[in-house]
């Protein structure tokens, strides 16, 4: 290895670019791990941006002639200059220096996904049916890119993320840098994985990783190196695979068996589990109400639940010696003994300790546990002083808090020795092999989504039922909870989720991302009648224009594209016609590329305003043009332009009870600071657009 940095230095001497390459392929292969999943991480994507306008600096490449059916060169451009009067550009080649010119028409701006973007969103349409509730958005878009937006509005506020990425048939049904990929393509395993590793990697950054659930699909093109990838990229999960039956009849393959079921990889960070429900997805189960809920044990287990992984998580915590809560002691700094924490008086310290005598951590912090205790959310075991840990402890874990606290579980008994029981059929954990009739991907998907919208095909839409019940699981007793879907294409998770509000008057809301890319057949036909990508003809059929919105906005409204009533029911969990629609909002959007100067100097405020409502909640109304008076308050945030009228901005912020972030415009850290001070409890401050342009320049690379 120390010859091979010689080797680089020597290189980067004679040949600096060269040097710099060799370097970073010897970065990419040293650090490849000697087991698990190795692949070819190949150079970032490229995306085309047809509908980004032009600017100098900006990396292109050229459009084949109207009519031509090919793509054409796929070489990228750097624009020197732009002539307004003539309308081209003057071009220079990154690779060997050749400069050619070409008119603006003919070209596509090109974004490297190791590229630091600024990004922004613009309004396409809202549907607006269900009061204050918050908004469903659908954002058409590169996802890698609007991924990497959400960063800013979303880090560590996704409970669910439900994706159903491309299967890698080999049969061209999805692209890298801009081609499709097909079967013989000898790098197209590898390929898939470097732009499922990119995406996964950046969703990771939007979970609450104290509780939360990614849900994949795929078939078994991947699913073996997918669930190596899923290890990878979240190695402090427990992820689990199911298997589902998605076709009663199957699809006959020649050689082979008849394939007739999908897999569902769950990845459950933290806390998030199944819950137990009425119906284990594979046989009839039968359920009594009174039932006693399931307690966990609040000592955690597996190589995660050790001392050493969470320092914070280790204390004692002080029982009578009849087995009564007393109290709480700090936790235990990093070589500290156990055996030194004295008990108070009449008391046995308890810490998490297995039988063999290893140190593990307790699964609630020391205030989490003191606010449990009152509510009944915890009870005490015998104390048994021979044993490493001096008495079993138990609580309720989130679903069933959240279920105390809605209503559905009933506690009998004193809090010194509580019980909760069920007030409604209580079932059992799901299987690993799902075999229901609502999961039949053709009845429930294509024949569903043609109701919905008429004449408008879409391949392999999953079943609505089926993502309803994967989500149901784990969002059941999260009524406020934030569902993502980077790989949104026919739009059913956010349907799956206003379906599952409508049957317990939840405030979901569901983000669904998709590009507007044309499918590879009718391609060939708009190039024939000379439509290229950007042209009205040519993003009108694309996925999220065509499809997403579409389905959406007809889900809400009970109407088809055309004005026409939905027809048939919905079926299964809640039965009602589909033309009632769902009493939600949605708003649909476009990603926008901004450039740092137009954002630090306002003059990108109206693409950017969407992304401030996003981050605090997308409630309400948004606050659209940069105030004259120099502030403004919304329904969920506030807005301050002027620090010299922060006086009056925090008089009108504490009228605002459903305020929960104050954006403030300024360059002074001090100045900030002492604003942020004045805010109400509760109220994040955020330094506009310090805190926009520090999050993307730390985002980038690849």
């Amino acid at each position: 290895m120390s010859r091979l940095t010689e080797l680089i230095a020597e290189a980067k001497a004679k040949d600096a670019g060269l040097g710099a390459e060799l370097e970073q392929e010897f970065k990419v292969l040293s650090s490849r791990l000697p087991f698990g999943l190795n692949f070819e991480r190949h150079r970032p994507e490229v995306v085309d941006l047809p509908l980004r306008p032009i600017r100098k600096g900006d990396k292109v490449r050229v459009l084949p002639a109207r009519g031509t059916t090919t793509d054409g060169d796929r070489s990228l451009w750097v624009v020197q200059r732009i002539n307004k009067v003539q309308a081209n550009a003057e071009l220079e080649s990154p690779d060997n220096g050749e400069v050619r010119t070409a008119p603006l028409n003919d070209l596509v701006v090109v974004a490297e996904f190791r590229d630091t973007i600024y990004p922004g969103l613009v309004s396409t349409g809202s549907v607006v049916r269900g009061g204050d509730k918050p908004f469903h958005t659908v954002i058409n878009g590169e996802n890698y890119h609007v991924l990497k937006a959400l960063t800013y509005t979303h880090r560590g506020k996704i409970d669910a993320i439900y994706i159903d990425p491309p299967y890698n048939t080999g049969a061209r049904d999805w692209k890298y840098n801009n081609d499709y990929v097909e079967s013989d393509d000898s790098y197209r395993h590898s390929k898939w994985l470097a732009m499922m590793e990119r995406r996964l990697l950046i969703a990771k950054e939007l979970l609450r990783q104290e509780d939360s659930v990614v849900i994949v699909t795929i078939d078994e093109k991947e699913y073996l190196r997918l669930g190596l990838l899923l290890e990878q990229v979240f190695p402090d999960a427990r992820v689990q695979m199911v298997s589902s039956v998605i076709s009663q009849k199957g699809s006959a393959r020649s050689g082979e068996f008849s394939r007739c079921n999908e897999y569902i990889f769950f990845v459950m960070l933290g806390a998030a589990a199944p819950l137990a429900l009425e119906d284990d997805m594979l046989h009839e189960t039968t359920t009594t109400e009174g039932d006693e809920v399931e307690w966990g044990r609040l000592k955690r287990n597996g190589a995660n639940g050790r001392r050493d992984r969470s320092a914070n998580l280790f204390y004692p915590i002080f029982l009578t010696e009849d087995g009564r809560f007393h109290s709480t002691g700090t936790p235990l700094s990093k070589g500290e003994s156990r055996h030194s924490v004295q008990a108070p008086k009449g008391t046995v310290a308890v810490f998490p300790v297995l039988s063999n005598g290893q140190e593990m951590s307790w699964g609630l912090s020391r205030e989490k546990l003191e606010d449990y205790v009152p509510k009944g959310y915890v009870k005490f075991g015998t104390i048994q002083p021979q044993k490493h840990q001096k008495a079993m402890i138990y609580y309720l874990t989130s679903g069933y808090v959240e279920a105390a606290e809605a209503g559905s579980i009933k506690r009998v008994g004193p809090v010194t020795s509580p019980k909760w029981v069920h007030l409604q059929n209580k079932g059992m954990k799901p299987m690993t092999v799902w075999a229901k009739v609502s999961h039949d991907a053709g009845w429930h998907g294509s024949r569903l989504l043609e109701r919905f919208i008429p004449g408008r095909k879409f391949p392999f839409p999953k079943s609505l039922f089926a993502v309803e019940d994967a989500l149901r699981f784990f969002i059941k007793w999260k009524p406020n909870a934030v569902v993502l879907d980077f790989f949104a294409g026919s739009g059913t998770t956010a349907h799956a989720v206003m379906r599952l509000n409508r049957q317990d008057g939840g405030r979901r809301q569901c983000i669904s991302v998709t590009n507007n890319e044309v499918g590879a057949d009718e391609q060939k036909s708009l190039r024939e009648k000379g439509l290229r990508p950007g042209d009205e003809g040519w993003e009108s059929r694309g996925i999220c224009d065509y499809i997403t919105k579409p389905r959406v906005r007809a889900a809400i409204l009970g109407r088809t594209p055309e004005g026409e009533p939905v027809k048939g029911e919905y079926k299964f969990t809640d039965i009602f016609p589909a033309a009632e629609g769902f009493e939600e909002n949605a708003e649909f959007f476009t990603l926008t590329y901004e450039t740092p100067v137009a954002v630090s100097h306002n003059l990108a405020f109206s693409r950017i305003s969407p992304l401030l409502w996003m981050r605090a909640g997308a409630r309400g109304k948004r606050i659209e043009k940069l105030p004259v008076k120099g502030w403004a308050v919304a329904d969920s945030y506030g807005l301050l332009i002027d620090v010299d009228a922060a006086t009056p901005f925090i008089s009108a912020v504490r009228g605002v009870e459903s305020l929960r972030v104050a954006f403030i415009v300024t360059d002074d850290d001090r100045r900030f600071q002492a604003i942020a001070k004045r805010l109400p409890e509760g109220i994040e401050p955020v330094r506009l657009y310090e805190s926009y342009l520090t999050n993307f320049s730390f985002s980038s690379g690849d």
